[in-house]
């Protein structure tokens, strides 16, 4: 190997690092205080994600949004998964790696005092780089999820599930080393849950915001 491999691998190590401070860029914080000069964290959930922003400014502001952070996943994982296949690095390993990053620089975002969002929309973007068939059945599980009962949490929480279960029975996505990815989306689902367990406490009080029709049943 000369000395240039060994200079871009090592760079390589430092891409989790990367993809947490792009992870820790809040949109939907930053659109709703450029925008309405309103600081999303003290309005609605007081999530800083597109769901909260759209409260906010909009639903034309969502699709925006999303894609914004859906890119805080996609963009460094695949950037791994290009790179360390040209070098001496097993794929699998640094993507799921650059993948957490994501992820907890938008639940824990270095420019807002560690204080973020619940990493739906990023963890669809990580695995849209390393199973996008998973995600095609997540999505359609959140699509039924929230056609049927209008809650977003819901529907965001099944969809972690579908996910990680899909993945679990199929084991095959392109990396070709199912079991990284298997268990980074079990543990990121179980994680995806947590973030929103006040939302399951309002989903058994029947309190949860539906979307349309306002809260409870």
């Amino acid at each position: 190997m000369t000395g240039f491999e060994l200079h871009t691998e090592g760079w390589l190590c430092l891409l989790p690092l990367v993809a947490y401070l792009y992870g820790s860029v809040p949109f939907g914080f930053l659109a709703a205080k450029l925008i309405k000069g309103v600081d999303i964290r003290t309005t609605g959930s007081g999530n800083i994600g597109a769901t909260n922003a759209a409260r906010v400014l909009g639903l034309k502001f969502f699709p925006v949004i999303f894609l914004l952070d859906v890119s805080k996943g996609f963009l460094p994982v695949l950037a791994a998964v290009l790179l360390a296949s040209k070098g001496r690095f097993d794929p699998p390993p640094l993507a799921v790696g650059t993948g957490l990053g994501a992820i907890l620089g938008h639940v824990f975002p270095l420019y807002l005092g560690f204080r973020g969002g619940k990493a739906v929309a990023t963890s669809t973007g990580v695995f849209l780089a390393l199973a996008p068939w998973a995600v095609l059945v997540a999505a359609a599980v959140w699509g039924l999820v929230f056609a049927v009962w209008r809650y977003v949490s819901l529907a965001s929480m099944s969809a972690a599930v579908a996910l990680a279960a899909s993945l679990w029975f199929v084991q095959a996505e392109p990396l070709g080393a199912g079991l990284y990815v298997t268990v980074f989306a079990a543990l990121g689902g179980l994680f995806v849950v947590y973030l929103h367990r006040a939302n399951v406490g309002r989903l058994l009080k029947g309190t949860e915001h539906r979307i349309g029709r306002g809260p409870g049943r």
